[in-house]
């Protein structure tokens, strides 16, 4: 399976089940940004269920931004109160601490560009599960991925309705299992069985 698909922050689980059961890594780097979706966004188990935490992006006159241009909007103090949230969210959980150093400097250096982040970022959560995983960016825009699984579509959080099998969260007594939150949940929830966990998945997409 060759897939395409989107630099997210801190990327759903189905992201990474897709990733992890890939042949081929595609990142799409020729878009257009669009608002409301997983580029800038992730969704946490805090104790009062979802919660979405979301990163300010300068606003550009012009209509259709590339992605790739999208500035990061620093003057608000997004990364003390995103690291806050994951804190309350998670510090009870199992690998919060494990993983605690190797996060941290996400929420310390300041980024200028989104999709730079979102690299970055790409790269730490590989490293905390244990992984390697090799990929190309795309050097033009294609409406139709004909060479390719297409799953830009799990960029869009509302569009995306993959449900991935039930595991301990902190909160599951409260509110229930969440499925398909970001894979930070799984991680901290599960550590490196994650690994195992996402190749398991089914992508009944």
């Amino acid at each position: 399976m060759n897939i395409l698909l989107h630099p997210t922050y801190f990327p759903s689980i189905s992201q990474y089940a897709a990733l992890l059961q890939a042949e081929t890594i595609t990142f799409e780097k020729e878009d257009n940004f669009q608002k409301q979706t997983n580029r800038n966004r992730m969704y946490i188990y805090s104790p009062n269920g979802v919660q979405m935490l979301n990163i300010p992006v300068k606003h550009s006159k012009e209509l259709h931004q590339k992605y790739k241009d999208v500035k990061i909007e620093n003057a608000f103090d997004w990364q003390k109160n995103h690291f806050k949230s994951l804190e309350a969210a998670y510090r009870t959980s199992p690998f919060f601490e494990f993983f605690e150093d190797d996060i941290r400097p996400v929420f310390e250096k300041k980024h200028e560009f989104m999709m730079d982040l979102n690299f970055e970022i790409f790269e730490i959560i590989n490293a905390c599960l244990g992984i390697t995983l090799p990929y190309t960016t795309t050097t033009e825009y294609f409406h139709e991925a004909k060479n390719y699984t297409d799953f830009r579509p799990l960029a869009n959080g509302k569009k995306d309705t993959f449900v991935n099998e039930s595991y301990t969260q902190v909160f599951n007594e409260k509110h229930g299992f969440i499925p398909n939150l970001s894979i930070l949940d799984l991680l901290f929830n599960e550590g490196r069985h994650a690994k195992d966990y996402l190749l398991k998945q089914k992508l009944l997409f």
